[in-house]
């Protein structure tokens, strides 16, 4: 009897710890979950990038490149904010609208796009990675791709996503030895599963850069770019192509709109995933292990609007993390105030589904 009783009040344990996670509707005794129900569609319009205000007497130039945006699943129509001395450009294979302004005096400019978008969730339905390349089919059939994404990429001297590093290799091999398994999509979830054990989701405000991976690997808290560059290094390090994808975090809360910066990954497992072989994960949350990997491996949800793709480069992270707009005036008269703003409205949710894991490991919206 005081077994059974065991049992029961484990069971109720376990229950607790994952409602308690803030996520979930109904777990069952199969083992399947269901979380509650979250936007799965939405539409909005959105309005980025800066109010240049030049006051004063003399000479002034504003160069700005700004990312045009893009989601997985869904469509958009921009417009720009400002329509004289643009041009539509390509760098390291993503698509910007630069402005070239030189004015004199008093000039006011309000610079950027607005977009209107509707998207919908993006979801590998089965997380036990069939269909996906070995390790070994992806250095064979995709080399072109392991060339580029299994790279270090360096900034101003100093490698900040690290393939290489002795620390990071070393884990991410002792997961590999872990997952016992060659398959792509399992050895990157053993990553990811490793970077939620071990670090945690943090920002530090009191210095905005970006922490090198190792840096993160050391303190073992960072912000959602530093977190990325730490899980890009993992699976790079065990022949993983990674890249790290930024833009914004669109949400709705209590009827507020917020649009905030962020960064997210994809890493490659093959065509047979997806049409292209890459998949979206989320590295920036705090939550339960399980939870971590139904909700954010392989899933890129309604709220996250690109901006900007790795190509592997070191002059795709020095873009990354550089400012998109330099201003420069030629005078001691001449003031050169720059607001940033992010505008969200007619947010409407179009569909929303609770995401439901039986226990096998298959996912979908119902």
């Amino acid at each position: 009897m005081r077994k059974k009783n065991s049992i029961v009040v484990g069971l109720i344990l376990v229950f607790f710890i994952f409602s308690m996670s803030g996520c979930l509707d109904n777990i069952s005794f199969d083992g399947s979950v269901t979380y509650e129900a979250h936007p799965t569609k939405i539409q909005y319009t959105i309005r980025y990038g800066y109010f240049v205000n030049c006051s004063g007497s003399g000479k002034h130039e504003v160069e700005y490149n700004c990312s045009l945006p893009e989601v997985l699943r869904g469509t958009l129509i921009y417009d720009l904010l400002y329509k004289q001395d643009y041009e539509n450009i390509v760098i390291v294979n993503n698509s910007f609208i630069r402005w070239n302004i030189t004015g004199t005096d008093d000039n006011n400019y309000k610079l950027g796009v607005e977009t209107n978008v509707s998207v919908e969730n993006f979801l590998v339905t089965d997380l036990n990675g069939k269909g996906a390349s070995t390790l070994e089919e992806i250095q064979t059939l995709h080399p072109d791709v392991v060339d580029k994404y299994c790279q270090d990429q360096i900034d101003s001297g100093l490698a900040y996503l690290e393939s290489n590093n002795t620390f990071i290799k070393s884990s991410a091999e002792s997961v590999l030895d872990q997952v016992d398994n060659n398959n792509s999509f399992l050895v990157a979830k053993g990553l990811f599963q490793w970077l939620k054990q071990n670090t945690e989701y943090k920002t530090h405000t009191d210095d905005n850069s970006v922490q090198r991976a190792m840096r993160t690997y050391q303190l073992r808290t960072g912000d959602c770019d530093d977190l990325s560059f730490l899980y890009i290094s993992l699976c790079r390090s065990v022949g993983i192509p990674a890249r790290f994808i930024s833009g914004f975090l669109v949400e709705e809360t209590n009827g507020f709109q917020s649009a905030v910066r962020h960064a997210w990954v994809e890493v490659f497992v093959g065509e047979n995933i997806t049409d292209d072989g890459w998949i979206s994960v989320e590295c920036a949350c705090n939550a339960s292990i399980k939870t971590e990997i139904n909700q954010n491996f392989g899933v890129e949800d309604v709220g996250h609007l690109r901006l900007f793709k790795d190509d592997g480069s070191n002059e795709s992270l020095n873009i990354s993390i550089s400012p998109a707009l330099r201003a420069y005036s030629y005078n001691p008269d001449m003031n050169i105030d720059i607001i940033k703003f992010v505008e969200i409205d007619n947010y409407s949710v179009l569909e929303s589904k609770e995401l439901f894991i039986d226990g096998n490991g298959n996912r979908a919206y119902k």
